[in-house]
């Protein structure tokens, strides 16, 4: 492909008026290119006459009748070989064996003109004058037989450096041309001498002159050796298809044609004797200022058109280069090709996606740089859009060199203004992940489906406003309703007339929280049958943020016979929580009432647990003076805890009846919980010596023992911290318990517990139990030492320990012992 051919890689590409220009130049430089092979024709044609002339011996054919300088035969050799030489290096594709040619004969033309010049200058004879025949003809004394005119001889040599030039296409276009124009001007002046019948013109000095016939095809060749490289240089310049050349070729034109058609007018006027030398020459300077005053205008004219025209085309390469910026910064491949398939545009893009630089694309067609199956693919989707007229957008797969992609094509003619279109503009996107994406929203969308109508439960989603958009099978076993039926009608239409505002403002409310999580609610709904049957339900609300929309997923689900069977579990669960409270009553009997030793004590059952757990407590009298008081606490709940619970509280009962110390009292009962399986059980065991104002205790890893004195905040009562019963090896040989006593002043209160009153998750037991303390110290301040002081008392600590009595997991144990001041116990002493 020529670079005439190419288009160039310009905004001003996408123009079709400019677009419209490559082939007219084109075609203007191949004319230029024959008139270059035509005009050497002709001069090799005259050599080979003047040659034919001396072979044949016939003047004619050597001088132009009315001549007196005949064509030497060197000369006539010279022109034959000069216009060959020519006419192979004008041709448009020249072979290597032509191009050889074209030089070795150009280079014998220079040695032959060169010659001749040496001969001139030194005066010698080199022989080569009359080597080809021998010359009878001359007709000045100066003359040199068979030797060419002195101007023929430079001319020849400078027309042979020319033709040597454009045979050698890295030399500059001018280096053939100016030596061109220079032959052309020397041919001409010797047809000026002759039309204007100066000798003087023809010849240098005294030597011999031209011959006629050889200024004329030395300005054949001359135009020649110009024109043979019509595309580059000053011929570049004339052959332009812009308005430029246009100017130049016709001011070109005028000047080699009109200042001697002038010259030839005022000659022939003076020989006419029509008027004198001085009035012809004032002819011819108004003639040539009236013929360049016209040519100025008309370059004004042209020159004007050309500013419009540089002006149009500026804003145009303006836009065409807006619009290219546009197209490179479109992540979419684009692209604009001829009606022939040629790219004129493209983006960078379309160079990425196909790996190849803009310049190897612009000019060439989809063939030249697609794969073929896509090239053919893609041009039948052009042919077709031309056909139809209109854009055409589609998607398809595309077989490209890293893989097969998806795209979104479109295509659109550029029309001209009268509507013809003149090229053909496309838009290619990739769309591979959004057809994935799709691909995968529509699997999605069935499995989601699939799961909806696999759940057992109906399940129904809703807008923000509660009408249904979707509901799976399920929904008409339970409501007797098909899932079209309930398409776009409200959700609450499932719900028994006297209940829909309460499951509205539900709903209501779930939405209205900022991050609604999912609930179940199952506690008063109720579901409308079409038949008009209510059933109790259980519903699982759940919400999605989708877009702008909310949508609210409900799994209902019928319950009634989930209620029965509550129902039933709740009788059964009474009847065993009757049962069991009586046993745990029956087993912790009812601790001893003493007149002198007031008491209040609180005992509740753990909610997990039909009401039956390991805790007991009792106060045992002794002698006169001595009261036994005991709390115990069997790890574990249920039934098991609550007999194990008996058989230590008849045990421990018994001991203490029998006398014995704290200390032996509890290795007693270490023995006997020994002889039980895998059970643990916390202890500890008073005796209150009123007369001695004493008490001495023994703790098997039980929680402190909190005494009130009158005098003094509430405090703990030190023991040895001893092993819990059931740790001790019952072969013997474990840990021995230890007792201690405190001092124990008339008006003391103690204060004995298990760990349900003061154990809680996340908090310190330690100060759970100094809080007991405190609290004691304020329910008790300045009251009287009586059962009903206390029994407030222990109100007050349970709900200051124990906020939510419905919600504890574990038994409490809680015994409040007063000893009275010594005025109240006189009736006892």
């Amino acid at each position: 492909m020529t670079k005439e051919q190419q288009t160039p890689e310009t905004p001003g590409a996408l123009v079709p008026e400019q677009a419209a220009d490559l082939p007219y130049q084109q075609s203007a430089v191949d004319a230029a290119r024959a008139v270059a092979q035509g005009a050497a024709l002709v001069a090799a044609l005259v050599g080979a006459t003047g040659l034919s002339g001396w072979i044949l011996g016939n003047e004619v054919l050597r001088r132009m009748p009315g001549s007196d300088a005949t064509m030497n035969a060197n000369t006539a050799v010279a022109l034959l070989l000069l216009g060959v030489s020519l006419y192979l290096v004008a041709r448009r594709r020249v072979t290597l064996w032509a191009i050889t040619a074209a030089r070795a004969a150009a280079a014998l033309v220079v040695l032959i003109g060169g010659l001749t010049i040496v001969e001139y200058v030194t005066g010698a004879g080199l022989g080569i004058d009359e080597l080809l025949f021998k010359d009878d003809a001359a007709r000045l004394a100066a003359e040199v037989p068979g030797r060419m005119a002195p101007n023929t001889a430079a001319a020849l040599m400078v027309g042979g450096v020319a033709a040597l030039c454009a045979s050698m296409p890295r030399l500059p276009a001018w280096t053939s041309q100016v030596p061109g124009l220079a032959v052309l001007a020397l041919g001409m002046l010797r047809l000026y001498g002759f039309a204007y019948a100066v000798p003087e013109l023809e010849r240098f000095g005294a030597y011999k002159g031209m011959a006629l016939y050889t200024g004329l095809a030395l300005v054949l060749l001359g135009l020649s050796a110009f024109l043979a490289r019509p595309d580059r240089g000053l011929a570049g310049l004339l052959m332009n298809a812009g308005a430029t050349g246009a100017l130049g070729r016709r001011l070109f034109a005028t000047v080699l044609v009109v200042p001697a058609l002038l010259g030839w007018l005022v000659l022939a006027g003076e020989d006419a004797e029509l008027f004198g030398t001085r009035l012809g020459t004032a002819l011819l300077v108004c003639g040539h200022v009236t013929v360049f005053t016209a040519v100025i205008f008309a370059t004004l004219a042209v020159g004007r058109r050309i500013e419009v025209a540089h002006a149009r085309a500026e804003w145009q390469v303006r836009q065409n280069e807006l619009l290219q910026a546009f197209m490179d910064h479109t992540p979419a491949v684009m692209f604009i090709k001829d009606l022939g398939g040629r790219f004129l545009a493209v983006n960078t893009t379309f160079e990425q996606s196909l790996g190849l630089s803009r310049e190897r694309v612009l000019g060439r067609r989809d063939l030249d740089v697609m794969p073929p199956a896509l090239a053919r693919q893609a041009r039948a989707a052009d042919l077709a859009m031309l056909a139809r007229g209109i854009p055409v957008q589609q998607e398809e797969l595309l077989a490209l060199p890293g893989g097969p992609r998806d795209f979104l094509t479109s295509l659109f003619p550029l029309n001209t203004p009268s509507g013809s279109p003149y090229a053909v503009c496309g838009v290619v996107t990739d769309v591979t992940e959004r057809v994935a994406a799709q691909r995968e929203v529509r699997r999605a969308g069935r499995r989601f489906r699939a799961l909806l109508e696999s759940a057992p439960d109906a399940t129904l989603i809703t807008d923000g406003r509660g009408v249904v958009v979707m509901a799976n099978a399920q929904v008409q076993r339970i409501f007797g309703h098909t899932p079209a039926d309930l398409l776009g009608t409200g959700v609450v239409d499932l719900v028994p007339g006297p209940q829909r505002r309460r499951h509205s403002a539900l709903l209501r409310a779930y939405l209205r929280q900022a991050d609604p999580k999912p609930i179940v609610l199952d506690r008063g709904l109720y579901g409308l049958h079409s038949d008009g049957g209510e059933f109790p339900v259980e519903v699982s609300v759940s919400s999605l943020q989708a877009e702008e929309e909310t949508l609210v997923f409900l799994t209902v689900r019928d319950i009634t016979e989930r209620r029965q069977a509550e129902a039933e579990r709740a009788q059964r669960y009474e009847e065993h929580r009757r049962i069991a409270y009586t046993l745990q009553h029956s087993l912790m009997g009812e601790p001893s009432r003493l007149p002198y030793l007031p008491s209040a004590h609180r005992y509740l059952a753990s909610v997990q647990d039909p009401g039956v757990g390991g805790d007991w407590f009792d106060i045992i009298p002794l002698d006169r003076d001595r009261t036994g008081i005991v709390v115990g606490d069997v790890m574990g709940r249920g039934l098991e805890a609550a007999a194990v619970m008996g058989q230590l509280r008849a045990a421990s009962h018994a001991l203490a009846r029998m006398g014995i110390p704290p200390d032996r009292l509890m290795t007693g009962l270490d023995a006997f919980v020994g002889d039980l399986a895998d059970q643990l059980v916390t202890c500890v065991y008073l005796v209150v010596d009123q007369s001695a104002h004493n008490v001495t205790l023994c703790s098997a890893g039980h929680l402190p023992v909190i005494a009130l004195p009158p005098d003094g905040p509430a405090r703990r009562l030190q023991a040895p911290a001893d092993v819990p019963l059931g740790v001790n090896d019952v072969c013997g040989g474990g840990m021995p318990f230890r007792q201690t006593t405190h001092p124990l002043p008339p008006g003391t209160a103690l204060a004995l517990y298990t760990d349900g009153l003061v154990e809680r998750p996340g908090t310190d037991i330690e100060t759970q139990i100094d809080i007991l303390a405190h609290t004691l110290d304020i329910a008790m301040q300045s009251a009287p030492m009586d059962p009903e002081s206390l029994d407030r008392a222990a109100d007050r600590l349970l709900a200051t320990l124990i906020p939510d009595l419905a919600a504890h997991d574990d038994d409490v144990t809680l015994l409040l012992v007063g000893l009275p001041e010594p005025d109240r116990n006189a009736g006892h002493a």
